[in-house]
Formats: structure tokens, C-alpha cells, sequence
């Protein structure tokens, strides 16, 4: 599988994820391994340069904080503090917003941020729009972009007061998208993120 020699049927928690000290990134999903892609786009870098502006710009003086890859996201099963050998999924998104800083340490967050922006390739689409979904849902993302770098669109889904991800909007072209865990005080220009 890598240098590593992991077992790809395996369930591997957390703990063991700390201890692969090589340059491969992988994430787990419920344990399992999965390799992410080599290096992104340069279309891919140049979105998630221009978004990380924009959240930087928005967010300074405020009391949340935006990341961006490579930060790992623990997921833990249970809401109590747990060690690490009890993690069993551990994401790393392309960009998060996270309000409650409680949850972050010097590893990264663990429990789900606020907001978690994804951005897909060929190679991860699947992942990101099914996988990821599924799980950012079920630990209570409040909301969750996909954008689309080659159709140039973002779609948006807002989780909902039964804890599913309701379909929010699909925007591109000249559209502002209104940042809903900031109640629309903040809306990002897609001119922005896509024009070169």
C-alpha cells in the first residue's frame, strides 16, 4: 500500500495514525484507510488560497478561527473525552471554520467544526460528496460546501434542526453565497474565488 506496508482491511484508530511517521497522507474513515491524492491542482490551490483570504479577512478580531489542509478533524463516536485509541475517523478538509475553540489542540480539531469546505477533483469527488458527506453530518457539521473547481460552482447544504444536511443552494457565476452559521453577515463573492 506505502512504505508503511499498512493493511488496507485493517481498522487502525488514532493512536496508530500518530505513530506512520512518513510524508504519505492518508485519512481514516471509520478506521479504514484511505490515501489522498497527490499534490492538488494548481486550480485547486489558487480556490483554496482565494477562500482562505476571504475567511482570514472576515474572521480577524472575531472569536472563530479558519484552517485549511493539512489539519486533522477527529471525529470521535462518543461526546465525552476519550483517548486517542478510541478515534476511529480522523479527516483532513480542504478548509474549516471552527467557532467553539475548546475543540482545538495542537494537533488540530477534534469534534466537528462549524463549517467545512471541500474541494473535489476527479480522483475524490466521490469521497467528498457521499463519504465525507455522510460523515460531517452525522458529527454535526452546521454547514458544508462542495466546490466544483472545473464547473466553477459551490453547492451548500445547512444541517437542519433533525441533525440531516438539508440542500441549501447550488451558486456560481456572479452569486454571493450567504455564510449561513454567520446568519448571511458575511457572503462570498464566487467573482472571487473563480476569476484568475
Amino acid at each position: 500500500m506505502d512504505t508503511l506496508n499498512l493493511d488496507a482491511d485493517k481498522r487502525y484508530t488514532y493512536a496508530d495514525y500518530l505513530t506512520w511517521m512518513d510524508n504519505v497522507r492518508r485519512e481514516l474513515f471509520d478506521g479504514f484507510i484511505k490515501l489522498m491524492t497527490p499534490a492538488p491542482s494548481r486550480k485547486h490551490q489558487k480556490i483554496s488560497a482565494k477562500m482562505m483570504k476571504i475567511w482570514g479577512v472576515y474572521l480577524e478580531n472575531k472569536t472563530c478561527e479558519v484552517y485549511h489542509a493539512p489539519s486533522d478533524v477527529r471525529f470521535p463516536k462518543k461526546k465525552e473525552i476519550i483517548n486517542n485509541a478510541q478515534i476511529y475517523t480522523v479527516l483532513q478538509p480542504d478548509i474549516y471554520v471552527i467557532c467553539d475553540l475548546s475543540k482545538m489542540d495542537e494537533r488540530g480539531c477534534l469534534g466537528a467544526p462549524d463549517l467545512i469546505i471541500e474541494i473535489v477533483s476527479a480522483n475524490n469527488s466521490k469521497r467528498d460528496i457521499k463519504d465525507k458527506f455522510e460523515i460531517y453530518q452525522e458529527h454535526g457539521v452546521r454547514e458544508y460546501w462542495i466546490i466544483n473547481p472545473n464547473d466553477e460552482n459551490v453547492t451548500v447544504f445547512v444541517l437542519d434542526e433533525n441533525g440531516k444536511f438539508q440542500f441549501k443552494g447550488m451558486y456560481a457565476g456572479d452569486d454571493k453565497i450567504p455564510v449561513n452559521i454567520f446568519n448571511g453577515d458575511l457572503s462570498v463573492d464566487l467573482m472571487e474565488v473563480f476569476l484568475n
